[in-house]
Formats: C-alpha cells, structure tokens, sequence
C-alpha cells in the first residue's frame, strides 16, 4: 500500500569517539526513512530543500528505486536545514553542535496531489505544527506515526501533545520519551503516553533494543548484536522505515496497528538500522542488497528463538 513520509532532509557534520569525522554530508530524518523503507515497499517523501542541496545528494537519494521524489521540492532563495553532532564514547548519546534550520523556518513543502491518497503515512521529526498541517492532507490514511525530538518538547510542547491525538503511533527514543513525561522507567513513561491518544509507543534505547507499550500489550526487542558501529546518526529514522516499510508491504498482518504487527515490524527495523551504523551517513544503505537484509533477518529470527 501507499506509504508517504514527511520530515527533514538535511546536511549533517558527525564526529565520532575514535577521531572519525564527516563534513556536509547527506543527513535528515525524511532521508533515512525513506531509504530504509524503499527496501520493503515503494516510499513518497514530502520535504523541502534550499538551492545549496548538491546535486550529488539528490543522486544518492535516486539510487533507491522505490523512492519518490516527486514531493522534494528545491526552493530558490533558501538554504538547507544543517546539523553537526559529536558522540560520546557509549555512542547512544550525542552532544549537538549546531542546528541550522534554514529552510525550515518558512512555509512546509506542498503535498503533490498524487500522494494525498496514501493509506500509510509516517511524520518524520519536524516541528510538530507543520506534522499536523501535512497530516490533515491525507484523507484516505489507514496508518499515522509520528517521530519528534527534545527541541520539539522543550519549544511546542502544546503542538505536540495535540499531534498525540491525531496519530496511531509514536516513535521516540529513551531520553526523549523521559523529557515529556518525567518518568524515567520507559514502560511507565510509554503508557503515559498512550494516555495522549496513540494506540502504541515504540521507545528506541540504542544498543538495548526497543520497547514497544500497547494498549495490547508490552514487547521488548533486543538490538541486532552489531561488531562495528561507524556512525548511529539515522539508526533511529532507519528502524521506523523499516517498521513502517513492513507493515506497508504486508498482506498478512490485518490491523496494521495490532500489537503482532507492530512488534514483527519492530524486528524489520531493528534489523535495517544495523546496517545504517555500519558507515556514515547513507552509505551503507546505497550499497546494501535486499538478499543481505534477508540473510541478517534469518540470523536475528534465530537469535530470538528460545526453543
């Protein structure tokens, strides 16, 4: 089914503990999603770039076949959100150097005509305002999820509870889900969100995996054990396009918000995200095979089994 994800795409700057670095390269939360997800079903990104994008960027971003670009629109005048992060040496948390948003301050990208039917829609982190402006625009949706982050529950903190309402789901990671409630237990925290209005919240801890809290029920997953991590920038946006990419492509989960199918997406995502830490930016995404993925969901299938 038709799957439309919202958010930013941007040029990063990532410093990593061992002395790795890499200047202005592709980045932004609606970049990663979409290439995660364009393995399991074919993906319409709604964002907005200035006239700095490179070139090259919108190259990297064709060489997945199932994206569509037909809503990244490319303003005149304008320059595009940047960000530059430094790990620390647990590399599950990092300290921000600079936020640009640029482009992001004006007027939200419009929704193309032809996406406003999507059945599947994913709001990747932006201000939660326009999340529920671009929202609005798909009638026909059978699914919404939304990402948001610490800037946003510090600075619109009403926008946000209000976006609560109107989704199905909730992606955000430990720190941030302990921000916006003051709970620092996650399965505590989840079901204070739940109290918001989604059906589900998917907390994302990192290398400990992620939790999901249902109304259903609760289901922990752990992360695939990975023996390199380059760079985690985009691991979180990874994991809900696989996510979000599998409970799109299947014909077998029935209610895509059932608590069965949310977790078995959950392992879909858990398994695309170890491949994006495995080098900066989306380089090892441009490079991976759908034969590898399947390999890697074996191998984490019988990493579960108990018996």
């Amino acid at each position: 089914m038709s799957l439309t994800v919202t958010g930013t795409i941007g040029i990063d700057t990532v410093f990593t503990p061992d002395g790795q670095h890499r200047e202005n390269v592709l980045g932004g939360s609606c970049t990663y999603f979409a290439a995660a997800a364009s393995f399991y079903t074919p993906v319409r990104m709604v964002a907005v770039v200035g006239d700095d994008f490179p070139p090259a960027f919108r190259e990297t971003i064709a060489r997945f076949a199932g994206v569509d670009t037909a809503g990244l629109e490319v303003r005149r005048g304008s320059k595009t959100f940047r960000w530059g992060g430094r790990y620390q040496p647990d590399m599950d948390h990092r300290d921000t150097l600079y936020t640009e948003l640029n482009v992001l301050t004006e007027a939200p990208p419009p929704v193309p005509d032809a996406y406003r039917d999507s059945r599947f829609v994913f709001l990747a982190n932006t201000h939660p305002a326009v999340q529920i402006g671009l929202l609005d625009q798909f009638p026909d949706r059978r699914l919404a999820v939304a990402d948001t982050m610490d800037l946003w529950i510090e600075t619109a903190r009403a926008e946000l509870e209000l976006l609560l309402t109107r989704v199905d789901g909730l992606v955000l990671n430990f720190d941030e889900a302990e921000q916006f409630t003051g709970l620092r237990n996650t399965v505590a925290a989840g079901r204070r969100l739940l109290d918001f209005g989604p059906r589900f919240v998917v907390v994302k801890k990192g290398e400990h995996g992620a939790i999901l809290v249902h109304r259903d029920g609760i289901a922990a997953l752990p992360a695939y054990p990975a023996e390199r991590v380059v760079d985690p920038t985009g691991a979180g946006d990874s994991f809900a396009g696989g996510l979000m990419g599998f409970l799109a492509s299947s014909r077998d989960t029935g209610e895509p918000t059932a608590f069965d199918a949310v977790r078995r997406a959950m392992a879909h995502g858990t398994v695309i995200a170890s491949f994006t830490i495995e080098a900066f930016s989306l380089d090892r995404l441009a490079s991976l095979s759908r034969a590898e993925i399947d390999a890697r969901f074996r191998e984490y299938q019988h990493m579960l089994r108990l018996a």
